[in-house]
């Protein structure tokens, strides 16, 4: 049996505004732009992507499942998304490091720090 990794879900409250400003973030294209979802993927025929599917709540509580992310340089990549409109937030990862982001929506992920070889 073969198994695919597609994608991930992200409930939204808006999914256009945050899939748009996911897309931007990573760099990433748009495939599916409807009226019911958002997804954006690294190239269009490339998996996984993420979707982002609108809920009627708001997120109140630390997300359990997350994205960490691994620039090449870690500071400039906070700046970089915290001047598109990230926010630090502390779910008490203590003195890591890694550096943890909330996105528009409050959806918490993670900067990596270099990989260590």
């Amino acid at each position: 049996m073969a198994l695919e990794w597609e994608q991930v879900t992200v409930d939204s409250a808006d999914p256009v505004a945050l899939g748009q400003w996911w897309a931007e973030a990573l760099g990433w294209v748009v495939v599916d732009a409807s009226a019911e979802e958002y997804e954006i993927r690294p190239e269009r025929d490339r998996l996984p992507g993420v979707l982002f599917a609108p809920v009627g709540d708001r997120k109140v509580v630390k997300n359990r499942l997350h994205l960490d992310l691994r620039p090449d340089d870690q500071d400039a990549e906070v700046a970089r998304l915290v001047a598109h409109g990230a926010r630090r937030v502390d779910v008490g990862q203590g003195d890591e490091s890694w550096v943890v982001l909330a996105d528009p929506e409050g959806n918490e992920f993670c900067v990596l720090g270099p990989r260590r070889h």
